[in-house]
């Protein structure tokens, strides 16, 4: 068997295909949004397994799949790991800021709802 026949891609959409809706769309769902934070906290990939998210796996299947086919993550096969990776450089070139707002914003509203004091820009 050859690495070509074991070989699985994933569809991504390329930027001139990312759509600004769709994005939005993606990051509008608390749990999407928590995997987005995950990713931005760090450099690396990080395996679907790496999320402990409050619903089953099928689910879990199809919020990485929104966020992937909207062109928020980008998704590769290492052996039997799907990893996934923040696709922030592509879509700070499309919408600048968008991403880095979405994130501030998010923090900002979990300091607020655990009554922490959030810090002034």
């Amino acid at each position: 068997m050859t690495d070509t026949a074991t070989t699985r891609t994933l569809a991504h959409p390329g930027p001139a295909e990312i759509r600004l809706e769709a994005v939005l769309h993606a990051l509008s769902d608390p749990i999407r949004l928590s995997i987005v934070r995950d990713l931005a906290a760090t450099p690396d990939e990080l395996a679907c397994s790496y999320f402990d998210l409050p619903v089953t796996k099928s689910t879990t299947t199809h919020h990485f799949r929104v966020l992937r086919e909207a062109g928020v993550v980008r998704q590769t096969y290492r052996g039997t790991a799907k990893m996934n990776g923040l696709r922030g450089a592509e879509l700070e070139g499309l919408f600048p800021g968008l991403l880095d707002s979405v994130l501030a914003a998010a923090a900002a509203e979990e300091a607020r709802r655990a009554g922490r004091k959030v810090p002034a820009k």
